[in-house]
């Protein structure tokens, strides 16, 4: 263990931490690249800052598990932290760190609840039937959470809220932090080349999760998330989005209180956890993705467990709407457009779905990537979201492909979600789900097809008539294909 006279020697640390252990070994080349980005990223942060953080990694116990350790860094930094929550579920990673950075999802309160109080003063006054609780509930990446009883008028029954209250001096805290990750991108694509590394486009990646972080203390924001997404949810009795208390502020959301326990607990039958996994799929992608047929459709752009609750009645409580990230008309279009041509084995068609997904710079890798694709279907893959984001995986890794930011944000998101539903239940699939709502949706949709025009995509489940006829027509087509691929791939093997 670096000793204090070397505290500040940012390099012992960060190799203290261990992080190579926790890689996988599919990806042991970027090993070192983590490394030289966490070191990077520490000896950016201001001196006060960085003495207090590994002065708190002295004071750890010699015999402290490296994971323990690198969780520990983590909650003192709101990106690190908020990195944290996001992978604490990837099954990629290793157990020991993934049940480490499981505990930065919901915290025991540390920030002084005198300070709390203070700003809760400073920024609500005095609010008539208020009570606020002396103790925090649980403390956040960027907030603390306070429990209260309002009484909106004498003798009226008294409500139970929560006040998110924003983290003293978590403001500075985090644009330090971005101002670092703004030059991290180009660090680490200059260690790519150094390292013969595939040339990544981390600068336009981390500048997007960067701005999507810089959302994190627009609590003005959340709440006017809040309120969206429980008229988008209205219907769903089986879903409860938090309700707003009338005294926000910019720094303070004001809401009910959800009662209940994080839907990753244990505690449920096999029965009840499967039909809460197919819950989580409904409500945070399929709802979003077939709905809103001509307009933008929104999708919780942070859905770690700590974040979706199980209330005390069965429903799923979604928590935390300050992260959102949006999927336009067109690019949910080319997501089912990718599908289907996979489904009838179109190459072409494919390759034009995923060019309106990103930016290809590489058209030859593109084919090829997509004819590897098709190989899988062949073998019995099912092309469904899975085997899409897969395939987008591959083509941004080797660098054939740019993505936009909501598509970067909206991947994410999705693998966050698809490591909380893995702890919940293994099943159902996320690919099962959606094809199953999206098949509720055709059949919803068949009255009104009759009237629409032929090439008219302004439905929910984003195909014309004209792409159904072309499904149909094309079978012969899709036999051809299959038997021809076939033989190629003998021929090939």
């Amino acid at each position: 263990m670096p000793n204090a006279s070397n505290r500040l020697d940012g390099k012992a640390w960060v190799e203290e931490l261990q992080i190579a252990r926790f890689v996988p070994e599919a990806h042991a080349a970027y090993r070192p690249l983590l490394m030289d980005g966490l070191q990077f990223f520490l000896e950016r942060l201001s001196p006060a800052r960085l003495a207090s953080i590994l002065a708190e990694q002295l004071q750890l116990p010699r015999t402290t598990p490296p994971a323990r350790r690198l969780a520990t860094l983590f909650r003192r930094c709101p990106t690190l932290h908020k990195l944290g929550q996001v992978v604490a579920r990837d099954q990629r990673l290793a157990l020991e760190l993934r049940a480490n950075l499981q505990g930065l999802e919901s915290l025991e309160p540390t920030t002084p609840m005198e300070e709390i109080a203070a700003i809760i003063q400073r920024e609500l006054g005095v609010v008539a039937g208020l009570e606020v609780a002396s103790t925090a509930l649980a403390e956040a990446s960027v907030a603390v959470v306070v429990p209260l009883v309002w009484r909106p008028t004498a003798g009226a029954a008294p409500q139970s809220g929560v006040l998110k209250v924003l983290r003293p001096g978590v403001e500075e805290q985090l644009h330090e932090e971005l101002e670092i990750w703004a030059a991290l991108g180009v660090f680490l694509e200059q260690r790519c080349a150094d390292r013969d590394l595939p040339a990544l486009d981390y600068r336009n990646t981390l500048d997007s999760i960067r701005r999507l972080l810089a959302n994190e203390i627009r609590l003005d924001r959340e709440q006017a998330h809040l309120v969206r997404a429980a008229a988008f949810h209205a219907d769903s009795p089986g879903v409860l989005i938090p309700g707003l208390l009338p005294f926000c502020t910019a720094r303070i959301t004001a809401m009910e209180r959800v009662e209940g326990r994080k839907v990753t607990d244990p505690g449920s039958s096999p029965g009840e956890r499967r039909r809460l996994a197919r819950l989580l799929i409904e409500a945070l992608l399929a709802k979003p993705f077939w709905s809103n047929p001509t307009s933008d459709a929104c999708f919780h752009a942070d859905p770690h467990a700590g974040n979706l609750f199980v209330t005390n009645d069965g429903r799923l409580a979604i928590l935390d709407w300050a992260l959102v990230t949006p999927l336009d008309k067109a690019q949910r279009v080319a997501v089912v457009q990718a599908v289907a041509s996979a489904l009838t084995l179109n190459e072409g068609g494919v390759c034009r779905a995923l060019a309106a997904l990103g930016h290809p710079s590489d058209p030859a890798t593109l084919r090829a990537a997509v004819a590897a694709g098709l190989r899988q279907v062949r073998q019995g893959t099912f092309p469904g979201m899975d085997w899409l984001m897969a395939l987008l995986d591959r083509l941004g890794a080797t660098g054939a492909m740019q993505f936009p930011e909501n598509l970067t944000l909206f991947r994410k998101a999705l693998l966050t979600l698809a490591g909380v539903i893995s702890d919940v239940s293994g099943q159902p699939s996320i690919d099962e789900v959606l094809i199953l709502t999206g098949l509720t949706q055709c059949g919803r949709e068949w009255a009104t097809r009759g009237f629409a025009p032929f090439h008219s995509r302004a439905f929910g489940s984003h195909l014309s008539n004209a792409d159904w006829l072309g499904l149909w027509a094309g079978l012969p087509l899709t036999v051809t294909r299959y038997w021809t691929g076939i033989w190629r791939d003998a021929l090939e093997g």
